[in-house]
């Protein structure tokens, strides 16, 4: 395998540090060029973009199960590790997970794994968010290994400011360029008692309709790997467009017209 010499990696999750997910990108990112690790030292999954603004942050060394490879665990969001990653470090590509969990449709607004990606993206650098289902027991990570650096391969022939969603399942059966699914969820709420008797919640989400044929999650749920392109101007054009014809190409404040 080739090493890309100019290749600078940077690799981090919001699963935590000692993710098996992370050590599984890490393995297979070694081919690609010089990889550092910056992730939360606990699990931050579905903290979305949020930015520790309030306290400072700092970091220490860590030992991941990979060899050869620096790493540094942080007491901030993934979002966090993306930006710090960047300021220690001249980087080339940014990449988040492997996330134990999948980012398919809706659920990419809440992703902590993407939005280390998208801050990447925002600091001029590109960004890869990837992701898998998880059963019982962990991912076989070792099962989809080589569509992982397929997957790599295919995003990382130029260096060219992209953001791309990946969703790997168990066993794939091939490679699709997707879009993100846009069904609606409901939003379930699970009590329950702690040990001192104290209530509390569980959130989650169940989808209501079925997967849309060409979307990431209709892709992973018949064993492609979805790979959706994305943007960081979430502008609804159409609906600007249809305003602005309204008011005849302007959008007066109340109390100015």
């Amino acid at each position: 395998m080739l090493v890309v010499d100019a290749m600078k990696i940077l690799i981090t999750n919001d699963d935590g540090i000692y993710s098996p997910g992370l050590a599984a990108l890490a393995k297979v990112a070694k081919r690609f060029g010089e990889v550092t690790v910056v992730a939360p030292d606990v699990e931050r999954s579905s903290a979305s973009h949020a930015i520790t603004s309030h306290l400072p942050i700092s970091f220490k060394k860590a030992k991941i199960d990979v060899d050869g490879i620096q790493a540094f665990k942080v007491n901030g969001t993934p979002a966090d590790c993306a930006a710090l990653g960047l300021h220690l470090s001249k980087i080339d590509l940014v990449l988040s997970g492997i996330n134990m969990g999948p980012n398919l449709g809706n659920a990419m607004w809440h992703s902590g794994t993407l939005a280390a990606a998208k801050q990447a993206v925002l600091l001029g650098v590109r960004g890869i968010a990837l992701s898998t289902p998880v059963g019982k027991d962990d991912p076989d990570f070792e099962a989809f290994e080589s569509y992982v650096e397929e997957t790599l391969h295919l995003l990382t022939k130029d260096d060219a400011l992209t953001l791309y969603n990946v969703n790997f399942p168990p066993k794939p059966k091939g490679i699709m360029w997707t879009r993100q699914s846009n069904r609606m969820y409901d939003n379930q709420i699970v009590p329950s008692v702690d040990p001192m008797g104290r209530k509390h919640y569980w959130f989650t989400v169940i989808p209501l309709e079925a997967a849309e044929e060409g979307t990431d999650r209709w892709a992973v749920e018949n064993d492609y790997v979805s790979i959706t392109p994305l943007r960081l101007d979430l502008t609804d054009e159409a609906l600007l467009q249809q305003h602005l014809k309204e008011k005849g190409g302007t959008a007066q404040a109340k109390g100015q017209q």
